[in-house]
């Protein structure tokens, strides 16, 4: 999810620094103590399958139609923005213009960026079904999905049910609702496992059968309006069972022919009501109810073995829910399966500040394991695209080095390093947008001078090389889908379009919104980008150094934007070398002592190098790079 409103972006004082000797930073080991003295790592250790991790973000609703049978239709719409579908609204044609409007859209003048939002496609999960060899050969190792749960709307952040996975994701929508008329929803006992949800579990045995991971999003924090207890509450006012499970400001009075019900919705939005805390955060009822929610996905089968079940929660807007929560949260999830992961979406306190927003409180081994990690994507895309908000190498290596040090050792293995996601602009389109603010008038609605054209050979080129800094960097690597196939967008909706497949033919974008004149972007799955792709996430899965091992910063030209590392691990070595300016860079590097007498073979890039004196000597084009490996030895 995202801030409605957030506070301004403070561009502040520059971290100047130039490093003259080489900057040391030993990510490893252990930490030490939480602040009662209890070995964090002994109680709470981060997942060791996270720090080897490979992600790839389904948003579910747009990567897939895999069952034209199971597609949503006009009454599925009920409940969620903006509250009308006009007469014949019918799914949107996949491969169809994004900006052009459908005939159903026609019939009003409300324009695209209110239609959208009515919008359906039919992604669902058979779609993840028969794509996931293409994400095994990806290289993708853990899979996270944005909200499943059964909900009204397309991004599904307004849950119905927590226990049900939305009808339309599965094969009979008809014969779930039927199930679910069957049940009390606030009785675990009388719930059923619909068509949906079955398909989800045998996803999860296919994906774990390929070595994938998979998490899911937990939005505890609001529901929907259309969400079982709320639906009690509006029905039978103060004398509903769970009218204490939100905060009402005020009951109808019955009497009177307007309705005065008014509650808090997150963020003051009237369709997500949120769900009422008191010092321990999530008060009784709710609770208790996703606790049982927590072991239905763990562990299906209820019979102790996780297996079967979901490898961990992605949780939504986390911070606006109090710890002592998330604490118990941990706790539940852990006893259910000691190896789950446990990730939050922590960002919204001015986190576009110089000082950004300090995740450490959440990720002391009592909270969460991890952040998507945008305080990260930040400083790369500053690096190797920003314009005003340019830095230099040795300030990357120092910011980079400031965030790595605020953590607990082991957790900067496991950060979700994503470059974008359904909250932000498509990566691509941020570096065409130099210096655009993540989640932050980045909407093309809101700023019609963001540039939602297809970005060009010097994007895709800026790109590249922010992969191969991705793919070689600390922390587990993120791909938002489409990313890797060349999709680009504003921010939301702009960033949720269908995804872009090899064996379908998309309309070319042609239309603008607002009246603006027409244009011509070829929309096609480019081959290239995901060839690229691939082979970095290989390389990252080839070499344990990648992975887990440490970073030390050999080079830092700030005259020339040249950087360099090396990743090492008692078995394995990596050394890259990055060339982010436009022209041809002549580098030489200084060898520690411990890495001169290595022997070294070409990893990645399309150079050459020689080792000269004990320095590594090599030439790279403009934004271009190169990885080199040791021979790695037998442990």
């Amino acid at each position: 999810m995202k801030l409605v409103t957030q506070s301004k972006f403070l561009l502040g004082t520059c971290l100047a620094a130039t490093l003259s000797v080489v900057l040391l930073l030993t990510v490893g080991g252990r930490s030490a103590e939480l602040n009662d003295g209890t070995s964090k790592d002994a109680f709470y250790p981060v997942p060791e399958w996270a720090k080897n991790a490979i992600w790839y973000q389904i948003f579910p609703e747009r990567f897939r139609n895999g069952d034209q049978g199971n597609d949503p239709m006009r009454n599925d719409l009920i409940g969620s923005w903006p509250h009308y579908s006009p007469q014949g609204w019918q799914p949107s044609p996949w491969t169809s213009d994004w900006y052009k409007l459908q005939q159903w859209e026609q019939t009003d003048d409300k324009g695209f960026y209110v239609h959208v939002q009515n919008r359906r496609y039919g992604g669902d999960l058979q779609g993840v079904f028969d794509r996931l060899d293409y994400l095994q050969q990806l290289g993708i190792t853990a899979l996270y999905f944005n909200p499943l749960f059964e909900s009204p709307s397309l991004h599904k952040y307004d849950a119905t049910l927590y226990h049900h996975i939305d009808n339309n994701f599965g094969p009979d929508p008809a014969g779930d609702r039927a199930i679910w008329a069957k049940e009390n929803p606030a009785d675990p006992a009388t719930w059923q496992w619909t068509s949906a949800d079955k398909l989800f579990l045998r996803l999860i045995q296919e994906a774990h059968k390929r070595g994938m991971k998979v998490i899911i999003d937990g939005v505890f924090n609001h529901v929907g309006m259309t969400f079982w207890a709320f639906e009690d509450v509006k029905k039978n006012g103060a004398k509903s069972k769970h009218k204490d499970w939100f905060t009402i400001k005020r009951w109808d009075d019955p009497k009177t022919q307007e309705n005065e019900f008014d509650y808090e919705g997150w963020f003051g939005v009237r369709e997500l009501p949120e769900v009422r805390e008191d010092e321990n955060g999530l008060v009784k009822g709710p609770r208790e109810h996703v606790h049982a929610i927590a072991k239905r996905w763990m562990d299906p089968n209820g019979d102790g073995n996780p297996e079967d079940g979901i490898d961990g929660w992605r949780l939504d807007v986390a911070e606006m829910v109090n710890k002592n929560f998330w604490r118990d949260f941990r706790r539940w999830v852990r006893a259910i399966n000691p190896e789950a992961y446990l990730t939050g979406e922590v960002w919204w306190e001015d986190w576009n500040n110089e000082k950004m927003f300090n995740a450490a409180p959440w990720l002391q081994g009592d909270v969460f394991d991890a952040v998507m990690n945008y305080r990260w994507a930040r400083e790369a895309f500053r690096f190797f695209s920003g314009d005003k908000s340019k830095i230099t190498a040795s300030e990357l290596a120092v910011r980079l080095q400031e965030q790595w040090s605020e953590y607990p050792s082991d957790v900067n293995y496991v950060l979700q390093n994503l470059y974008d996601s359904h909250d932000t602009d498509r990566f691509a389109s941020h570096i065409l947008n130099a210096d655009a603010l993540y989640d932050k008038r980045v909407g093309f609605q809101d700023n019609r001078q963001f540039n939602v054209a297809k970005p060009g050979e010097r994007e895709r080129a800026i790109q590249k090389l922010m992969v191969f800094f991705q793919m070689t960097s600390v922390g587990a690597p993120m791909i938002y889908y489409g990313t890797e196939a060349g999709m680009w967008g504003a921010d939301d909706p702009d960033c949720r379009k269908p995804m872009v497949w090899d064996d379908l033919d998309y309309e070319t974008e042609s239309v603008r919104p607002f009246g603006m004149a027409s244009v011509n972007d070829p929309v096609k799955f480019d081959s290239d980008l995901y060839a690229w792709y691939s082979s970095f996430t290989h390389y990252r899965l080839e070499h344990p150094a990648l992975r887990t091992g440490k970073i030390s910063f050999l080079k830092t030209d700030d005259e020339n934007d040249v950087l360099a590392y090396h990743r090492g691990s008692e078995s394995d070595n990596v050394i890259v070398v990055l060339n982010a300016s436009e022209q041809r860079r002549d580098v030489v590097i200084d060898l520690p002592a411990d890495l001169a007498g290595k022997r070294w073979m070409m990893g990645a890039g399309n150079t050459t190098f020689e080792i000269r004196d004990n320095r590594l000597v090599v030439t790279l084009q403009s934004r271009s790079g190169l990885a080199i490996h040791s021979e790695q030895s037998e442990q």
